[in-house]
């Protein structure tokens, strides 16, 4: 199956200011580095589609990916040292966090040692210019209301939309692509390793048993231990940070298609699992386990990013689309 990558490319229009920005040339290349949430899951042959938010700026296949490792200056907010904030080019303070609220005209800063990526893709750029809006490309998501720079996105579901346009002869060239043959065996790679993910896992065995907090008794080998909040940014195991999660249900909490209402405490399934029966019937169920007070903090801030009715209204107010490559 054909991967496909919604990028979010603004260029000078960007306004996320945790970082200085990229040499993006949308025609030839994209960058973005080991700070941008799922920096380590694009690949070669992966389609690419750049869009601004206004539109799309174009499709094509990566096919080649260059990596280094670089010192890269990154930027936070004062207050609360979280690198989710906005520059303001009109009024004062020039910041504004978007976590807390605080305004400041200068961010703290540090040095972090990063791995830095830019896709090669110029030989197959299709000019994407006029075909798509900004709102079109954005339902092609698997999560349409991701605030991610980097989003995935299904093959299927791009190529339908571009083959309705002036572009159909192009986009049919890259759909021929899924008849080519599928080179096999294997390549080494550096990957990282979460300290104490077995002990976290074993604790939430302990706690909790065999059991999928959504769905209820599983065996064990199929159980993830799940965080509640990204691991990713935070590299920490907290207190009732945790659950145990069916594979299939552990990603779709990630994509933020299941979720938890904190007001309730019912189980939330979003429109795209409509069609899929033993997912949609999910929703206003009770979870199967018994969750602490602790639990529902760390899972009423994933509502919050995923579900609060009032964020995408205020990001689009302010013209946000979170942290951008």
């Amino acid at each position: 199956m054909t991967t496909a990558w919604l990028m979010l490319a603004v260029g000078d229009a960007r306004q996320h200011g945790g970082n200085d920005g990229y040499d993006d040339n949308p025609r030839t290349h994209y960058s973005w580095d080991s700070t941008v949430p799922n920096h380590g899951r694009v690949a070669v042959d992966d389609v690419i589609a750049l869009w601004d938010k206004k539109e799309l700026i174009g499709v094509s296949v990566i096919h080649g990916i260059d990596t280094a490792i670089e010192q890269k200056t990154v930027y936070f907010c004062p207050e609360c040292k979280k690198a989710d904030f906005k520059r303001r080019t009109r009024l004062k303070p020039a910041c504004r966090c978007n976590k807390c609220g605080a305004l400041f005209e200068e961010p703290g800063h540090k040095v972090r040692t990063v791995t830095t990526y830019r896709s090669r893709h110029g030989r197959t750029w299709i000019d994407g210019r006029g075909l798509l809006t900004g709102d079109q490309v954005r339902a092609l998501g698997d999560s349409p209301v991701s605030q991610l720079s980097m989003r995935p996105a299904r093959w299927e579901k791009l190529r339908d939309a571009l083959l309705d346009t002036r572009a159909a002869g192009q986009v049919g060239m890259l759909a021929g692509r899924e008849q080519l043959p599928i080179p096999g065996g294997h390549r080494t790679v550096k990957a990282k390793t979460r300290i104490g993910q077995r002990q976290f896992r074993e604790r939430l065995l302990q706690e909790q048993g065999e059991m999928c907090a959504v769905t209820g008794p599983a065996p064990a080998c199929v159980l993830d231990a799940a965080h509640l909040y990204s691991y990713a940014e935070d590299s920490e195991h907290h207190d009732f940070g945790g659950l145990l999660l069916r594979r299939d249900i552990h990603r779709l909490f990630d994509l933020g298609h299941l979720a938890i209402d904190p007001a309730t405490g019912l189980l939330d399934a979003d429109s795209s699992l409509d069609a899929y029966p033993d997912y949609a019937r999910l929703h206003g169920q009770k979870p199967a386990c018994e969750l602490q007070d602790g639990h529902r903090d760390w899972l009423a801030e994933h509502w919050y990013n995923h579900r609060s009715p009032d964020l995408p209204a205020q990001r689009a107010a302010a013209g946000e689309e979170g942290p951008v490559s």
